[in-house]
């Protein structure tokens, strides 16, 4: 008899998605795409409703019509029970607590539901990204509320464990879940060839298989790689900004250089990737993570010196009324993770009772939390807000930005932190 662990992919009949988030109910329609039966899973009533109708409950692009048509078409269900299946993928939140440590109550919950469904020969991946030892810390989890389950391969009862973190950039996360190369950590060899048949089935960059601690490590380490270089170009700006010279011509300049070349400096640096995962790296080994740590608190420290610079322009006015375009955390999306842009204007509607704070933001419908219920703070379109506003704070660079006109900045006091309407130098 062959053993369920080397099974063909087409064995995977059922595929279940924990967590149908921005990065989950992309996975989950990507392999019911190719024809898998996926059931997703999420704890948002509404999310789910929205799902079962085809819509997408964020903004992607070029998402939609692939989630409309696996829905169409059976091949995708969502719900908000745990299903049994053959293989199951956890897309859910790691945030890190007040240490900067993973919180990792949202695993565990998902863990538990899945503890209950398994049978033995199951595949369980977390993509979630994590530090170094979590998908092995799931595994023993499981096995203890299941005794009767074991990890040692070449058993019935045998459950697989692998890692296999994401590494998209929002706003091309359907072109880039199918041609980028995917680490996969297995905790055995024989997990990390399931996982490889099952990823196998959707993504057309390599698959590169490891063991599951440096998988994580991997992921952490990609971000953590940026996040010090984004560090070096901040850092820069605020030199800058006291020595009276234009970062982003300085730097246009630098990486004329044929072996340099450095990032744009920005508000701060957001998202559940980058702003995090560094940090989970630092709390795995505090006293050799210096450099990773200190670019850190750089960026971390970033939206400080913005609303330093903003509140000093404000004074000149009695009621200053501040056009503040993008809150999201990048460019061209609604996701606002960790959005430092979102903070500075949280800051700067409290430290401005008296002022107005109109926030263009053309991906979102109505404001978040937080600022929903500040009585200074409007959201507007942006060519409105730039026509209302004494100050105008250019903080993502969002395509449609562009077209506001140059002459209606020409009275506004502008304080532009992504270089967005500077000249680039002529080239002879």
């Amino acid at each position: 008899m062959t053993p369920q662990s080397q099974r063909e992919p087409s064995t995977f009949r059922w595929v279940a998605v924990i967590g149908l988030g921005y990065i989950g109910l992309p996975t989950a329609a990507l392999i019911a795409s190719k024809g898998i039966k996926v059931l997703g899973v999420d704890t948002n009533k509404a999310h789910v409703e929205q799902i079962n109708r085809g819509e997408v409950p964020f903004y992607e692009p070029d998402f939609e019509a692939t989630l409309a048509g696996v829905v169409h078409k059976k091949l995708l269900r969502a719900q908000v029970d745990v299903p049994h299946a053959d293989a199951y993928i956890v897309a859910v939140p790691t945030p890190f607590n007040a240490n900067h440590e993973l919180d990792d109550r949202y695993i565990r919950e998902a863990a538990t539901s899945i503890a209950a469904k398994l049978s033995g020969g199951e595949l369980i991946v977390l993509e979630s990204t994590s530090p170094p030892g979590t998908t092995d810390r799931l595994a023993q989890f499981i096995v203890e509320q299941r005794p009767d389950l074991t990890l040692e391969p070449g058993h019935t009862t045998t459950v697989h464990f692998a890692h296999a973190p994401e590494r998209v950039l929002p706003g091309r996360i359907m072109v880039e879940m199918a041609e980028n190369d995917r680490v996969i950590g297995g905790v055995t060899p024989i997990a990390a060839t399931m996982a490889s048949d099952l990823y196998g089935t959707f993504v057309r960059g390599q698959l590169l298989l490891t063991d599951a601690r440096t998988a994580e490590m991997a992921k952490l380490t990609e971000n953590s790689f940026r996040d010090v270089n984004i560090a070096f170009a901040n850092e820069l700006s605020v030199i800058c900004d006291k020595l009276g010279i234009d970062v982003w011509e300085l730097i246009e300049l630098a990486n004329h250089h044929p072996r340099v070349n450095i990032l744009q400096p920005g508000p701060g640096v957001g998202g559940h990737c980058i702003a995090v995962d560094p940090w989970f790296i630092v709390a795995a080994a505090p006293q050799e993570s210096k450099l990773i740590r200190r670019a850190r608190e750089t960026n971390d420290a970033k939206p400080a010196f913005v609303i330093k610079q903003v509140l000093d322009k404000a004074a000149r006015f009695k009621s200053p009324v501040i056009a503040a375009l993008g809150i999201a955390f990048k460019a061209d999306i609604d996701d606002l993770r960790e959005s430092p842009s979102l903070n500075i204007v949280t800051e700067l509607a409290q430290q401005l009772p008296d002022g107005e704070i109109l926030v263009a933001e053309p991906n979102i419908d109505s404001l978040p939390a937080g600022l929903d219920d500040m009585p200074n703070v409007q959201l507007k379109d942006a060519i409105a807000a730039v026509d209302a506003a004494d100050i105008v704070v250019m903080l993502v660079d969002h395509s449609l930005f562009r077209q506001i006109e140059a002459d209606s900045l020409r009275e506004k006091v502008l304080i532009d932190t992504k270089g967005f309407w500077r000249t680039p130098i002529p080239r002879s």
